[in-house]
């Protein structure tokens, strides 16, 4: 099981908007050097939704072969198209990916057995290691908890990125999973507390920035030591919240940008932080020692 402080990797791109892939590779040292447990390449914060198909996989296939056994790489698969969830799991199991992470299917706004019958004709037709992903403030369909313990039964379904930011519903979970099956926090403002109820880690956001800092609390809240882990995230609190001032991954790529990690490049329909949030972000990324 991979634990800790997992980072929905950012995809560096130049400013015509091609991936820079001499970036992401220092993004990935970066990472390997800071404790980070394991990357997600081609994730929402990865900007998923503009890569062409051939990108995604030229992605996912690049970090794997960089990486090369380092640190576990969690390949973004999901899709609101089941084939193409299929087409994209497929493709990134044969890249050597540890394992892949499904968002719910957005926008078509299935039904709870929809959702059941998606991720089961993907784990029924992939053999990798596969990873849930309810964030229903970003796809407008929520996955409830009950459908969550269906499809926990099935094979090759080993866990769940929880971005509902309630952690009551996250400490539902873990109180009826089996302990083999993960559980992440897809929050970063709770994800302290969802570790120290139980949970398995954090897929962070804010890892892309602070990623010392965010492994750092992970690992303390692991060992349940709440001292410790308060005290990290007490650093990460001002971060956590300037890094949705507008829809992710704009502030956090912005920042990554002004701490000299990439360049400014961003793909349409996204756009360039708004000038009127550079000095909270530059604010939060000094409380955060970055």
């Amino acid at each position: 099981m991979i634990t800790g402080s997992i980072v929905a990797l950012l995809t560096p791109m130049h400013t015509d908007g091609s991936i820079d892939w001499v970036s992401l590779e220092s993004l990935l040292d970066m990472h390997l050097a800071k404790g980070t447990s394991a990357v997600v390449a081609a994730g929402t914060t990865g900007e998923s939704a503009t890569l062409s198909v051939p990108e995604h996989c030229e992605l996912i296939q690049h970090c794997v072969s960089y990486v090369n056994g380092r640190m576990p790489v969690i390949a973004g698969t999901g899709s609101n198209s089941t084939a193409e969830a299929i087409e994209l799991t497929q493709a990134a199991t044969k890249a050597g990916a540890d394992a892949c992470l499904l968002v719910t299917p957005y926008y078509n706004r299935p039904t709870q057995r929809g959702l059941f019958e998606h991720f089961k004709a993907i784990a029924e037709t992939v053999a990798v290691p596969q990873i849930l992903y309810n964030v229903p403030g970003r796809t407008s369909v929520d996955m409830h908890n009950d459908t969550v313990m269906k499809l926990t039964a099935l094979e090759h379904i080993v866990g769940i990125k929880d971005a509902t930011g309630d952690l009551a519903r996250g400490q539902d979970l873990i109180a009826r999973c089996n302990e083999d099956f993960a559980i992440y926090s897809g929050d970063d403002a709770t994800a302290m507390e969802l570790i120290l109820a139980g949970g398995h880690g954090s897929i962070s956001v804010t890892a892309n920035i602070a990623p010392q800092g965010s492994a750092d609390m992970c690992r303390y809240a692991l060992q349940k030591d709440r001292q410790g882990a308060t005290r990290e995230n007490d650093k990460l609190e001002a971060l956590n919240s300037a890094l949705f001032l507008e829809a992710n991954p704009i502030p956090v790529k912005w920042a990554a940008y002004k701490r000299g990690l990439l360049g400014p490049g961003i793909r349409l329909p996204l756009t360039l932080l708004d000038e009127q949030y550079h000095a909270q972000v530059e604010a939060a990324m000094e409380s955060a020692g970055v």
